[in-house]
């Protein structure tokens, strides 16, 4: 678990208990999906935030630098993954990065672009620093998904993109685009022991079981951009399926879960409660206005709130 870099929620840090469950596994899946792309390749990892991915990446790759404006994030990132020799960490900003044109294979660049006020700036950079054969990687939350069907708002999300939005900024920088979608989604895994490798994922509702199918709406919408048309083309895309051995996400629902159940039963026993002041009180009102011989003052508060229950 890192120290020096606690998580505070705008960006992902591996190790740490807050960071674990839903975002676990969003974050490590993206960059184990792109790593079979990224073998022997010069690849450029921007907003790497601790270096994970990067260091990730970087098992494949010929070379893997990450840059980050975090300072504190780059210092984390050198300290942790010093031992890997063909990863360097830059502190940069994302819309002047510090290199040469055409100076990379393949740039990678993973929920930074809801952090981003010109984004064209930096699709202009990406561009820039990318071979003309080279591909871009990118993802970010699908906003219709993300924050307008759940009522949310992240607060470190600067300009968040629906998806014609993001199509028309990527079009205006790279003619070739292929989608792909994630979300994070609880699954029945059947694996055959033998090491057999088709696979196939069906996505099915409680209410229709038996109509199991392969659409669902993206949570993040991850696109591979490119100029030249092969360099898409030759990408061998697949269906991917990540789940955590220690089930962190679905643990996370589960304790939700219950602590949803408890609080609705306080609110239950709570208002029940009310119900029976409510009654005693309406009893009282009708009863002899009690006197303080009774032990109980016509005026003490407990008199009052009841008083105030019954009307």
């Amino acid at each position: 678990m890192s120290t020096d870099l606690p998580f505070t929620g705008e960006r992902f840090v591996p190790g740490d208990p807050a960071a674990a469950g839903e975002m676990w596994t969003e974050h490590w899946h993206r960059y184990h999906f792109v790593r079979p792309w990224v073998t022997g390749k010069r690849v450029l990892d921007v907003a790497c935030g601790e270096g994970y991915g990067s260091a990730l990446m970087a098992r494949a790759a010929q070379t893997v630098t990450g840059v980050d404006i975090s300072s504190a994030a780059i210092a984390h990132a050198r300290s942790a993954y010093a031992a890997r020799g063909n990863v360097e960490f830059i502190e940069s900003s994302c819309t002047a990065l510090p290199f040469e044109p055409a100076a990379f294979d393949c740039v990678v660049s993973f929920e930074t672009l809801e952090h981003i006020a010109d984004q064209a700036a930096f699709m202009a950079e990406v561009r820039r620093v990318l071979k003309p054969d080279g591909v871009f990687i990118v993802s970010t939350p699908n906003k219709a998904e993300y924050s307008d069907r759940r009522g949310f708002s992240n607060p470190y999300h600067v300009k968040e993109l629906y998806r014609a939005e993001f199509e028309a900024l990527l079009a205006q920088h790279f003619a070739h685009r292929r989608w792909l979608s994630q979300r994070n989604a609880f699954v029945s895994l059947i694996e055959d022991e033998g090491g057999a490798t088709v696979a196939e994922a069906l996505v099915a509702s409680k209410a229709a079981p038996e109509d199991a199918g392969l659409r669902m709406p993206a949570l993040y919408s991850l696109v591979v951009a490119a100029n030249d048309a092969t360099a898409v083309a030759r990408l061998p895309f697949r269906l991917s399926v990540f789940t955590d051995a220690e089930e962190w996400a679905v643990n996370d629902h589960r304790k939700l879960y219950r602590d949803c159940q408890y609080f609705a039963q306080r609110e239950r026993d709570l208002m029940a409660e009310v119900e029976r002041l409510r009654a005693a009180g309406t009893a009282a009102s009708q009863a002899p206005a009690p006197s303080s011989e009774a032990g109980v003052p016509a005026d003490s508060a407990i008199a009052r709130f009841i008083k105030k229950l019954s009307t």
